[in-house]
């Protein structure tokens, strides 16, 4: 078995684009080896911010000769009355190159078998490698030189061999050699014999070319210098796939500043360090801040002074206006904030900020009404929850939206509730990030996102799949984890109804919110449940109650019982409509009749599925009996009605658990 090296040196490429290389890489090289039936057993791509590499493992010599049976002309056609070619029949023949002995028929056609010789691998190879670069995708690619081509960036160097042979390519501009470059402060002009001394040639280069590998690196030597000091990090993992992405050689490096800055919010003190310089930050073991920070550099070296005063340099200027931002902010309290959102659109035809948080006061207080809580915590988180949109740290740091104002709102003295709240109402920031755990944030934060779902919809720009205005699928994603994750009753259709019906914008979007709603939630779901159940179950509108969905969603999850499942696909077959009459006892004719109506009317929900779906499937000899023993379109009327009637409240019993017609 052989192995392939495949290596582009580039200019310093943007870190969001590696990652999507990678994937592109592999699966182009995955896809060429398998069209081509050419064996391998793996592909690994590797790449730092100046080289993308893969390693093709496990490469056979060759593609498999192949034999495959061509079918030619009719045969009075390739032959003529003496038996010879025609020349349709030579064109065929020479065509396919056979002679007229390869050649039979069969079902009045000519056909020939044909063997085709596999062809060699790094032939193959050279053919297909500069075709599946050339088809990388990314955002601001650039031409340079006399190029026609794109790419990220300019490219310096192509590697390409298999085994210990050179595979002669061009990428664009440049054709391939057994050369690579190590760091640009280490050793350059490195052969590389034979694709398995390609890794520990760049290490030894100071190259971690493997980003995996790097990644553990960061990790440990950020640990490393936490240690030091007593003290932990908080990596996210975009920040440390970000750093990973930035360098070649990782080494860490210790650097303060002044105690001063832990006056201003701790989130403004961490956004600075890790979303604008990227930068690992340093808590005590109980989770404060401290004046410390880790960055990860691509030097290589023992002397750091120059990294430590550079990096607190940038460091103390983004510092020194947060702190300016922070003191002219506090010398007046949070609620004077909120009369300066008038002047803020919140979306066109949907009037201002303030009018948007006049709509989440109302929502707010229906909501904590339909959930029984009485808290006036709850108004004025609502009161101030967009208050420090208007406040000069959040014009700066606007990520921090929600985080300042619950600083802001403690430093004027509000109750921890409302901190929480108006902090929390945010939340989850992602997919994976936590729900709210104060009532104020959850109700507020639901009432929010309600408003602005509702307000894209009314405005006519609801999500397509390459657009999502305001991030109305996050905010949908929210609201569902939120009721889950904390059991609350809550009908959001009423809600969804109430938040319509506050827009300054009239819309009939209802049942378009509704069914956005109840699609995120299949999404969401989609994971842990089969999309049948989902879908069957959605038929009883989840909105009025998400909790009771998932209840029915676990109890149908658990159905094994195919008798049940005729049963109630038979009624829903029969009834086209449900017939509205009240069942009379005095109409029945045969002892079946009065058998299912008994055995219907002894079912009955007491808040547990599970006991339901047993008892459905408790009647299911009740219901085949009288199947078998009725004929429900009688010829008397009354009797067919009332018999159209009975299994009415049988399929009311099945549709209250789900749609079966879908399972």
């Amino acid at each position: 078995m052989s192995k392939y090296l495949f290596e582009v040196g580039v200019e310093e490429l943007p870190y969001k684009f590696i990652p999507m290389a990678i994937d592109q890489l592999k699966q182009g090289f995955e896809k060429f080896l398998n069209d081509n039936n050419v064996g391998f057993s793996s592909v690994k791509v590797m790449a730092t911010p100046r080289r993308l590499a893969v390693i093709v493992d496990g490469l056979v010599s060759s593609q498999p000769d192949v034999e495959k049976t061509v079918k030619g002309p009719i045969a009075k056609v390739a032959f003529d009355e003496q038996g010879n070619l025609s020349k349709a029949g030579e064109g065929f023949a020479n065509k396919n190159g056979v002679t007229k002995a390869d050649l039979y028929v069969e079902d009045n056609y000519v056909y020939a078998k044909i063997s085709i010789k596999g062809k060699n691998t790094k032939e193959l190879l050279q053919e297909n490698v500069p075709n599946i670069f050339s088809k990388l995708q990314g955002p601001h690619f650039m031409r340079w030189g006399a190029n026609d081509v794109k790419f990220s960036r300019p490219i310096r160097w192509v590697l390409s061999i298999l085994d210990s042979e050179q595979v002669p390519v061009r990428i664009i501009d440049k054709d391939s050699s057994n050369i690579t470059n190590g760091h640009r402060f280490s050793t350059q002009n490195i052969v590389i014999n034979n694709p398995d001394e390609y890794v520990s040639k760049l290490r030894d280069a100071k190259v971690i070319v493997d980003q995996e590998e790097r990644k553990a690196k960061i990790l440990e030597l950020t640990k490393i210098e936490a240690d030091k000091l007593n003290a932990v990090t908080k990596i996210s993992d975009d920040l440390l796939e970000e750093v990973t992405f930035i360098v070649e050689y990782p080494v860490a490096v210790t650097c303060d500043f002044d105690t001063a800055y832990l006056t201003i919010p701790q989130e403004v003190a961490v956004t600075v360090m890790e979303t604008h310089q990227r930068y690992f930050a340093l808590y005590e073991k109980s989770g404060k801040l401290i004046n410390k920070f880790v960055t990860i550099t691509n030097y290589i070296g023992n002397e750091f002074e120059n990294i430590k005063a550079g990096n607190l340099r940038v460091i103390k200027a983004r510092l020194d206006d947060a702190v300016f931002f922070f003191n002219e902010d506090t010398k007046k309290p949070l609620e004077s904030y909120v009369e300066s959102l008038k002047g803020m659109t919140f979306q066109k035809g949907m009037g201002s900020v303030y009018d948007k948080t006049g709509r989440i006061i109302k929502l707010s207080e229906k909501i904590a009404s339909a959930l029984g809580v009485n808290k006036p915590s709850i108004k004025r988180t609502a009161e101030l929850c967009k208050a420090d949109l208007a406040t000069n740290l959040v014009f700066e740091f606007t990520e921090l939206q929600g985080f300042i104002g619950a600083d802001y709102a403690r430093v004027s003295g509000e109750e921890q509730g409302v901190q929480d709240g108006i902090r929390e109402h945010y939340f989850p920031l992602n997919a994976d990030s936590e729900t709210a755990k104060s009532v104020e944030g959850q109700v507020v934060g639901i009432a929010d996102k309600i408003d602005t779902i509702c307000a894209v919809f009314a405005a006519g720009k609801k999500p397509t799949g390459s657009s999502d205005p305001l991030g109305v699928r996050r905010a949908a994603l929210g609201i569902i984890k939120t009721i889950l994750e904390h059991g609350l009753k809550l009908n959001l259709s009423d809600i969804i109804a109430e938040a319509i019906a506050l827009l300054p914008q009239k819309a009939d979007v209802k049942a378009d919110v509704e069914e956005f709603f109840v699609q995120r939630l299949i999404i969401f779901l989609n994971s842990e449940y089969s999309k049948n159940v989902l879908e069957a179950c959605s038929a009883n509108n989840p909105c009025k109650d998400l909790c009771d969905y998932v209840l029915r969603v676990k109890a149908v999850s658990g159905l094994n019982d195919e008798k049940l499942l005729e049963n109630a696909n038979r009624v829903l077959r029969i009834l086209k409509e449900d017939v509205k009459s009240e069942v009379k006892e005095s109409l029945f004719v045969e002892q079946a009749e009065k058998d299912l109506l008994t055995a219907v009317r002894g079912i009955s929900f007491s808040g547990d599925y599970g006991k339901y779906l047993s008892d459905l499937k408790s009647i299911n000899s009740v219901v085949t009996k009288f199947f078998d023993d009725v004929l429900v379109m009688d010829k008397d009327e009354n009797i067919k009605n009332n018999r159209l009637a009975l299994l009415t409240e049988l399929k009311n019993k099945y549709t209250l658990l789900t749609d079966f017609s879908k399972l």
